[in-house]
C-alpha cells in the first residue's frame, strides 16, 4: 500500500475536493449520469496513478464496441487492475468483485461509484442473483468487468484457468466479450516499491454472440484465456 500513500501525498492539494465529490457521487441517491459519474472516476484515476509513478499503455482501445452492452475479461494480477482499466477505458465500467475487496480503502469509494457487484462465492443463491443482474444490466446497456480466474495468481504474469461460469452472464446477455491482457499490473499495489512502472492492457478483439454462441461456457473461458495468453507472451 505504500503506493497508494505515494499518490496521496502528490495529490494532497486536491484530495479533500476529490474526497468530497467521491463521497457525493458515490451516494446512492446521486443524480448524475452514469457517464459523469465515470468521467469524474477517470479524472481521479489518472491524477493519482500519475502522483504513484504508474503508466499505462494501452492499445486496442478501438476493438471495443461502440455500442455499449458488453463485457470486459482481463486476467487477474491484483488490486490495481481495476484503476488500470479505468484510466484506459473511454467507456463507462463497473465491475463484478469478490466481497473481500469491497472494503479496501479508496478502492470502496471507487467500487461506489460504478455501482459494482460484489459476489460472495460461498453463497449461491447470493452469486445467481449478481449474475442475473450484471445480465439485466449489459442487456440495458452497462458495461462490466469480471475476472474470470477468480483470484489473482501468485505467479502474476501467468494465467490460472478460467472458470466457466464465470462466463454465464455475457452467454445469457448474448453480448460481445472482450478479452483483456493486463501486464506488470500487480507491481503497482501488491509489492512494496514505490519505483516507476509501466501497465500494459491490451484490449483483444471481440467476440460477438454469433462466434461463441454454439460453444458451451468452458469452451469460452479457454479460448479467452488462451487469446490473453498468447498476449501476455508476445509483449511481457
Amino acid at each position: 500500500m505504500e503506493r497508494i500513500i505515494l499518490m496521496v501525498l502528490r495529490n494532497i492539494l486536491f484530495v479533500p475536493y476529490w474526497a468530497c465529490q467521491l463521497i457525493s457521487y458515490a451516494k446512492e441517491n446521486d443524480k448524475h449520469t452514469e457517464e459523469e459519474r465515470f468521467a469524474l472516476l477517470r479524472k481521479i484515476t489518472i491524477n493519482a496513478n500519475k502522483g504513484g509513478r504508474v503508466t499505462i499503455q494501452t492499445t486496442g482501445e478501438e476493438n471495443l464496441p461502440e455500442k455499449n452492452g458488453f463485457v470486459l475479461f482481463p486476467n487477474h494480477q491484483g488490486l490495481f487492475d481495476v484503476l488500470a482499466l479505468v484510466e484506459s477505458s473511454s467507456h463507462p465500467l463497473s465491475v463484478v468483485m469478490k466481497k473481500e475487496v469491497a472494503n479496501v480503502p479508496f478502492l470502496k469509494q471507487v467500487f461506489a461509484i460504478m455501482r459494482a457487484k460484489a459476489i460472495d462465492r460461498e453463497d449461491i443463491k447470493q452469486s445467481m442473483r449478481v449474475i442475473m443482474d450484471v445480465t439485466r444490466e449489459v442487456m440495458e446497456g452497462r458495461n462490466y468487468v469480471i475476472f474470470a480466474e477468480g483470484t489473482r495468481t501468485k505467479h502474476p504474469n501467468d494465467l490460472l484457468d478460467f472458470k466457466g461460469g464465470s462466463f454465464k452472464s455475457a452467454i445469457k446477455a448474448k453480448c460481445p466479450i472482450v478479452p483483456v491482457a493486463l501486464i506488470d499490473s500487480y507491481k503497482s499495489f501488491d509489492t512494496h516499491s514505490i519505483k516507476r512502472i509501466t501497465v500494459q492492457v491490451h484490449y483483444l478483439s471481440p467476440i460477438y454472440y454469433e462466434d461463441y454462441k454454439e460453444l458451451k461456457s468452458t469452451e469460452i473461458a479457454t479460448l479467452v484465456k488462451n487469446r490473453i495468453e498468447k498476449t501476455i507472451k508476445d509483449n511481457e
